[in-house]
């Protein structure tokens, strides 16, 4: 059983990115996505208005800059050759004049530097300049290059997404059996991911770290006629007999997503909810048997839409196939007309077309699956037919 990255993945990581990083001529780097920081150096963090940035110098040594409050932090888990802090945010000095030392101390000057953003970017105050603004030197956008090392799933990777979808799995039994006519969703909710998470937690031990959420069932307000809207939010609505209901379940491990969805019922089911859940099957039927390896992500969803078209409830279509999954809930590439990408084997998507039909309800599994050398693995393994999606 994995439950995480070994430090020797991680340091291949970084090999692997100052590889491309020679290949394009660039010669060092500053990193500030705390998805990709998390993924080449294994510090977990939660984003604030203090930055923090990864830097990687042209003698393959790493960097951390971080705020005082997370040092320890870094010094304990970060794999990095070097870690360095600030004292506070705002502060007597700006955080980037730090940054700026750490760069000129490593001989940035001069240099053609990569940078995944203009600079470090929150939510929640920050102001500052950019990396630009600090100093006199030549940048390259390196954007999107650590996702790009994302896209194919090492073995440990797998491991820990399949580790996901076991969890999800018990979380969505629960959801199933305690969605009853009269109760909340927030109520059913919170229920089966309390009694999902404890059953993980116990059998998975001290070694176990979400680095993200636990398991966990949700509606996400997609009951009744609300689940029409693709993404709804959580309305507390009561479930009522005939509803549908669109689902979702997951656990994190180590940060590692997957994605379980299903179309359910309450009780009951009229004969136009059984035909648009027989299309959205059978569209997703299409979509498992177009995922091979050597192909465009696109051609995956242009098989898709003929099947749409064909049944002529295209106009009923609000989104795209599905979406590369790992340690964010959505990556690229995407199962998109507009993709070009080829897939490959250890790529892992989510794969769910969806039918939403207002006034009646939305129609929607989501299976997580792997690409293998002639197709797909799924790895989610929840029911999918209609008889068992009946919830009684």
């Amino acid at each position: 059983m994995r439950l995480s990255i070994s430090k020797e993945e991680i340091l291949e990581r970084q090999r692997k990115l100052y590889q491309r990083l020679a290949a394009e001529n660039v010669d060092c780097a500053v990193l500030f996505s705390v998805t990709d920081i998390f993924y080449l150096t294994n510090f977990h963090f939660r984003p604030s208005e203090r930055p923090i940035a990864l830097v990687l110098d042209s003698t393959q040594k790493t960097h951390l800059l971080v705020p005082h409050l997370e040092y320890d932090h870094a010094k304990e888990y970060a794999n990095v050759d070097y870690v360095h802090y600030y004292p506070e945010y705002p502060g007597l000095r700006h955080p980037m004049e730090y940054l700026k030392d750490i760069l000129l101390e490593n001989k940035f000057e001069n240099k053609i530097v990569g940078l995944d953003a203009a600079g470090y970017s929150s939510a929640k105050g920050y102001r500052g300049p950019k990396v630009a603004d600090l100093m006199m030197t030549k940048f390259e956008s390196i954007a999107g290059w650590v996702e790009e090392m994302r896209f194919v799933k090492s073995e440990a990777e797998v491991e820990l997404i399949k580790e996901s979808c076991r969890w999800g799995n018990l979380a969505h039994r629960l959801l199933q059996k305690y969605s009853k006519p009269g109760l909340s969703e927030i109520e059913i909710t919170s229920r089966a991911s309390t009694e999902a998470t404890m059953a993980m937690i116990e059998t998975l031990g001290p070694d176990y770290k979400p680095h993200g959420r636990t398991a966990y069932a949700i509606f996400r307000g997609q009951v009744g006629k609300m689940s029409a809207f693709p993404h709804a939010v959580t309305q507390n609505l009561t479930l009522n007999k005939g509803d549908t209901l669109v689902t979702g379940a997951a656990a994190d491990v180590w940060g590692y997503h997957s994605e379980l969805e299903r179309t359910m019922f309450v009780q009951e089911v009229s004969k136009e909810q059984e035909k648009y859940f027989n299309h959205m099957y059978e569209a997703q039927e299409v979509a498992f048997n177009a995922i091979k390896p050597g192909v465009p992500c696109s051609d995956v969803e242009k098989q898709v839409q003929a099947y749409f078209e064909e049944n002529g409830i295209t106009h009923l279509v609000s989104h795209h196939t599905g979406h590369n999954i790992g340690l964010l809930g959505h990556e690229a590439p995407f199962l998109d007309l507009g993709d070009e990408t080829i897939i490959q084997p250890g790529m892992v998507f989510t794969v769910e077309p969806g039918i939403y039909v207002r006034g009646l309800g939305g129609f929607r599994h989501s299976d997580t699956v792997l690409v293998t050398d002639t197709g797909i693995e799924m790895l989610t393994f929840y029911p999918r037919d209609l008889e068992s999606m009946i919830c009684q």
